[in-house]
């Protein structure tokens, strides 16, 4: 049978947008088929993932602020997020790809997470079209790549910064965002940020899960290991306010919550 971390590997160095989601959605068909097997190869993955020529990246500071138009209306902001979808497609490869002898279910739950990425960009694509626009028509930041770049060495690292630090701010900022756009009449990209959000609170919950694995197999305190993590990767950089609701739900414990409350 064919590999799940060698055809995540080759889903992850695909440039094209809608091939790699097609691939991606594939893969995760034949895995749930039982057609595929889980090898403990150790492959060769690069530090970047395969994406398209736009949209073009910048630094964060150098992004144009995302505020309603005449022109461009919420399209700018549909964007944003839909480009933070894309890179958590590559993620969730990455995750499957990148590092052997973890359980079976690790690689499972990352590649539906990759599958349920696959489907936020895809409405999110969709609804920009209807807006007018595509992905790319906009300038977007690396910064999510940038951490997992970081992270490329130790699963539990990643685990504990990607997911449960990156992608957890998708929890506290979408609410607001929802809020924005309702305001604006966009009810159908409420009707999607809904659904990512609930679905994000899963996938941030599958990087608690394996975090906690890895601490349990490290013999490693969960709390003094994350204050840890980020104390050296995001020195006071990180603020609330924080979806403690959402949080919760996703497997942060009352101490964690307390620790990046009073950060």
């Amino acid at each position: 049978m064919d590999d799940l971390r060698e055809l995540a590997l080759r889903c992850l160095l695909i440039n094209d947008p809608l091939e790699k989601v097609q691939q991606t959605q594939a893969l995760y068909q034949r895995l749930l088929a039982g057609k595929l097997e889980t090898s403990d190869n150790a492959f060769s993955v690069p530090d970047e993932p395969g994406r398209p020529d736009k949209p073009a990246l910048v630094a964060p500071r150098d992004l144009p602020r995302r505020r309603n138009s005449a022109e461009t209306g919420n399209a700018s902001l549909i964007h944003a997020v839909c480009h933070i979808e894309f890179n958590a497609i590559n993620l969730g490869l990455d995750a499957v790809a990148r590092f052997s002898g973890l359980p079976q279910q690790y690689y499972t739950d990352w590649a539906r997470v990759a599958f349920e990425e696959s489907q936020h960009f895809m409405l999110l694509r969709n609804h920009l079209n209807s807006l007018g626009y595509d992905y790319g028509d906009f300038p977007a930041h690396n910064g999510m790549w940038e951490m997992a770049r970081k992270t490329h060495h130790d699963p539990l690292i990643r685990m504990a910064l990607v997911p449960r630090v990156l992608e957890a701010r998708g929890l506290d900022v979408t609410p607001k965002m929802m809020n924005k756009l309702r305001g604006s009449g966009d009810l159908r990209a409420v009707e999607i940020l809904e659904i990512i959000l609930e679905e994000e609170i899963g996938h941030v919950k599958v990087g608690t899960r394996w975090f906690n694995y890895l601490c349990e197999q490290r013999k490693v305190d969960p709390l003094a290991t994350f204050k840890d993590l980020l104390d050296n990767y995001f020195s006071g950089e990180l603020r609330g306010p924080f979806n403690s609701e959402a949080r919760k739900l996703a497997g942060f414990t009352d101490e964690e919550m307390a620790l990046l409350e009073g950060r």
